[in-house]
């Protein structure tokens, strides 16, 4: 049996048996079919990716050690709206667009605000 005029055993359970001229009904399943297994394969897994990096950007701050798409690495100094200032060396600081980001290598640590503030109350206890 030949791959290309063989029916696939999906399609003979809805009546593409031997009949020739095959059904619309087994074309438009075949055609789900492979639109399904497009979108679980590509644009699913794609679409959650492209969310992670999204808030990945967002949550960029001060202090964080990021690598850029390049692949040059430094701790950011400062970020705006579309830019982050990254310093790379002792004097060298470059600016990047935020999507030139490619992934945060170390987080910074949040600042310890709370722990000073509860720290002060128990002394005035």
């Amino acid at each position: 049996m030949n791959v290309f005029t063989g029916k696939l055993p999906i399609m003979q359970l809805f009546g593409g048996g031997a009949s020739g001229g095959g059904s619309m009904t087994t074309t438009f399943i075949t055609f789900g079919l492979v639109i399904a297994i497009f979108y679980f394969l590509i644009i699913r897994p794609q679409n959650k990716k492209q969310k992670q990096t999204k808030n990945m950007l967002a949550a960029l701050k001060k202090g964080d050690k990021v690598q850029s798409i390049g692949g040059i690495r430094g701790v950011v100094q400062n970020v705006s709206d579309d830019t982050v200032v990254v310093k790379v060396d002792d004097n060298t600081k470059m600016e990047f667009a935020k999507s030139a980001i490619g992934e945060v290598l170390e987080v910074s640590a949040e600042p310890k605000k709370v722990e000073k503030e509860t720290s002060e109350e128990s002394k005035t206890e």
